[in-house]
């Protein structure tokens, strides 16, 4: 696959046809709610795993980028391919499950966006996260989406550039689309201080 500026990658990413092995497998699942509306055990960590393998593929597009094997405008491209796979309406399937892909995908939107905004350098590297969190919270509670959004992308830049968006911050976040889209930035921090195997250079073999 060449980006427009010529750049050659020797694998795709992210494929559609993984996605939807992902998909298949929610609707295998069975999954359902438990009385205390949680998502439980194996079925839900199917969601979990889903987030993760977006996540990784996204920070494989950034450490190529970083490494110089594909300019930041291949790589956005990337990235927006990969988001527009996991981001496309899933039909109906049940109730639930319909829930849980939904807070799965608002929580994507928050990690896409972080991920755009690292590598258009569109974020302060000086910036407070907290800061930053009460700012996008204002501006959800204001309606104002774009700017809430495009404050979180700007955390989520930062926690890519090696700060901490700490459990204390999180846990102060009330629940509403800020609170979901910070959930994909965190998503972000446990995969970098994780397995960095993300960072090799060899073909993802998509499994």
């Amino acid at each position: 696959m060449a980006g427009k500026d010529g750049d050659v990658v020797h694998h795709d990413f992210y494929t559609a046809e993984r996605w939807n092995n992902w998909i298949n497998q929610v609707k295998e699942s069975d999954f359902k709610f438990d009385e205390s509306d949680e998502p439980q055990g194996k079925e839900g960590a199917i969601f979990v795993n889903m987030e993760d393998d977006i996540v990784l593929a996204c920070l494989k597009i950034i450490a190529k980028c970083e490494k110089g094997l594909i300019s930041p405008e291949s790589a956005l491209e990337y990235v927006a391919q990969v988001r527009d796979i996991a981001l496309a309406e899933i039909d109906p399937i049940s109730e639930d499950v319909d829930m849980m892909v939904e807070s799965l995908q608002t929580s994507l939107m928050g990690g896409f966006a972080a991920c755009e905004a690292y590598l258009s350098g569109d974020y302060d590297n000086s910036a407070d996260i907290a800061d930053l969190v009460k700012v996008a919270l204002e501006a959800e509670f204001s309606d104002d989406i774009e700017i809430a959004l495009g404050t979180v992308a700007e955390i989520g830049a930062l926690v890519i550039s090696g700060k901490e968006l700490t459990e204390k911050i999180m846990e102060e976040v009330p629940y509403g689309l800020v609170a979901e889209w910070l959930d994909g930035i965190d998503s972000i921090s446990a995969a970098m201080v994780g397995s960095d195997s993300y960072k090799d250079d060899e073909a993802d073999d998509g499994k």
